[in-house]
Formats: C-alpha cells, structure tokens, sequence
C-alpha cells in the first residue's frame, strides 16, 4: 500500500459534518477527552493527522514526524509519566503544545471497534509493533474524531506475540473512580476480543499496513488555535 495525496490539505475542520467522508490527504484532528469527572469532557490530547483512508470499514490517518500536538502535563509542567502511580490521575493538570518528535505513527480505527491499532517504526523504516489503543469507538465530527482513552493496552510484536500493557495503570483507574466495574469489565472483554483477532491474524494485521508509506508530497498539519473547540454536531 502506498500513499495516494488525495486533495491535500483539505479544511475539514472549517466544514460541517455531513456524514461524508474525507479524502486521502485531508488533514483532521485525531482527539481524547480526559476521563477525569472535574474535567467534564474536555480535550486534553489533540493529534492533527493526514487521512490516508476513510471508507466504511476503515479510517487510516497518519501523524508525521515533528507534528505539534497537545498533550496533557501535570500544571507544574512535569511529564504525566513521571508522577508516581498513586497520584497519577489526581494530581492537577494542565495542557501543553509539543512537537512530536518520534518517527510517524499509523493509526487504524474500524468505526464500531472500542479500540484502535497504530503502526510504529524505528528510524530507516524498520517495522517495530503494532499497539492497540482500547478505547471508546471514535466520535466523528467535521474536523476529526474524539474518543476517550481506556488505560489498558495491548503490544503486538513482529513475531505475532502480544503483551498486555498498562495493567498497573487501569486497575488505579478502578481503584480512583475513574472507572466503575461494569465499564472496567466491558474494557477486559473489548481486550479480549483484540487478542482473538490478533490469535486469528485478522484485519488489520494480515493487511501488511506494515509495507506502507506516506505519499512524500503531504505536509505536516497544522494544529489550529481552537484545537479545543466542542463539535456541534457528532456523529459514531
């Protein structure tokens, strides 16, 4: 599979949403609302992404290497990661703009899905997993999609090997009220599911997304000034 460009740089954001879809090389907004009850749903992480595909099966988008995103921090500025577990999720917050300075990501989302499998590499294109994202299944609004992340994640290696990812991180979850039981119970079984289709080697790892490339024509997105706005009309 190769990049097509498309349009290019298409104003989504500035369109309302009709129900149609975008072309390869529109550029949307790739968003999570925070899980935290004081927040009341705002967003907290922000990706601008470059449509690769978007077909009733399947929306690809693709984040470049050096794009800025919004990210959330604790309000003292140190990294979310870097504060203990216990804290984690209580500690005040706040949002900063960030360049992301890894190499690309692919993102694969399948419209009822609660999860999302993205592609990474190492530098000179080496293939490195496939990660899956669980998650709500993605809003969709003129200028991209929302969603909200489930802490638990899933590793999928090369080899077709899988590890579960951030354990520790949703059971605090649990633990804070930041997930109830019945919610927490359809996220394991939404994991489940992930690990037999990654056991049958369904779609999208037997699709060889791993083989693609971004057309080399398409620009880094711009993150607008009103990343944060609230859609006024959405749609699954």
């Amino acid at each position: 599979m190769t990049g097509t460009g498309g349009r290019g740089g298409g104003d989504a954001q500035n369109t309302r949403w009709t129900g149609t879809r975008w072309a390869p090389g529109e550029q949307i907004l790739w968003r999570y609302r925070d899980h935290a009850p004081e927040s009341k749903g705002q967003v907290h992480i922000c990706r601008p992404v470059t449509v690769v595909e978007d077909t009733p099966e399947l929306l690809a988008v693709w984040m470049a290497p050096g794009t800025e995103c919004v990210k959330p921090v604790l309000a003292d500025g140190t990294p979310v990661h870097a504060e203990p577990l216990a804290t984690r999720y209580t500690a005040p917050r706040t949002t900063v703009r960030a360049r992301w300075f890894g190499t690309g990501v692919l993102k694969l989302a399948r419209p009822r899905d609660p999860w999302s499998v993205w592609l990474f590499w190492e530098r000179g294109w080496r293939f490195k997993n496939w990660y899956v994202n669980l998650e709500e299944p993605r809003a969709r609004w003129a200028g991209g999609v929302d969603s909200e992340d489930h802490f638990l994640d899933i590793a999928v290696h090369p080899d077709r090997s899988w590890q579960w990812l951030d354990e520790d991180e949703f059971a605090q979850a649990q633990q804070l009220g930041l997930m109830g039981r019945e919610q927490a119970e359809r996220v394991r079984e939404a994991g489940l599911a992930a690990v037999e289709v990654i056991r049958a080697w369904g779609p999208p790892f037997r699709d060889r997304w791993q083989d693609w490339r971004p057309d080399p024509a398409w620009g880094v997105p711009v993150l607008p000034e009103d990343w944060d706005r609230t859609p006024a009309h959405m749609t699954s």
